[in-house]
């Protein structure tokens, strides 16, 4: 019998919540240091990247080596009108929780999805093939929606952050689901 997407979500949830955060700090400095190593980021100078929330994949070292580099880091912000936006995240930037708890940055402006050339995206389920679910909003799924036509756009690309335990067989997407780029976790 095939998991539906909730109960799949539900597991990667309780696995990832099952992490101790030791090991979920050392599984992100394995995962943030492969990123920073990778052909991603190191030919890229305007990176979406999400700001952690407590069970996810810490991005932190990814947004202070992207500044030490003198790339532009860009954070997402989520609308009431159920669409997601990209702002510039700077050192002095103020951050706010917006309704989900989820921290952003307060008045500042946005960028369109497709100036961006990498993006860091955040996870709550993954499989193999670059398929995602996440928490359920659809968020990156519209912003990112302009990617299902790949022939007239080739970035950014979407690298989904993930620790291992969040892995599953296979996720059968939703047309509407935009699969990553590639899937970067502390084994792969």
């Amino acid at each position: 019998m095939l998991e539906t997407v909730d109960s799949q979500r539900e597991t990667a949830k309780r696995n990832r919540a099952n992490m101790t955060a030791a090991q979920r700090a050392a599984a992100s400095r394995i995962i943030s240091d492969r990123f920073l190593n990778s052909r991603y980021f190191l030919s890229s100078q305007s990176i979406g990247c999400y700001l952690a929330s407590p069970f996810e994949v810490d991005t932190a070292a990814i947004i202070e080596r992207a500044w030490r580099a003198k790339k532009r880091i860009f954070v997402p912000v989520v609308h009431s009108n159920g669409l997601m936006s990209f702002c510039n995240l700077r050192r002095d930037t103020n951050l706010v929780r917006n309704r989900f708890g989820l921290w952003e940055p307060e008045n500042t402006a946005a960028i369109p999805a497709k100036s961006l050339d990498v993006v860091v995206t955040p996870t709550v389920a993954i499989d193999r093939q670059g398929n995602r679910i996440g928490m359920g909003g659809g968020y990156y799924d519209r912003a990112f929606e302009f990617l299902r036509n790949r022939a007239n756009w080739c970035r950014p690309k979407l690298v989904g952050l993930a620790f291992e335990c969040q892995q599953i067989e296979k996720i059968t997407p939703n047309p509407w689901d935009i699969p990553l780029s590639c899937v970067l976790t502390e084994r792969n």
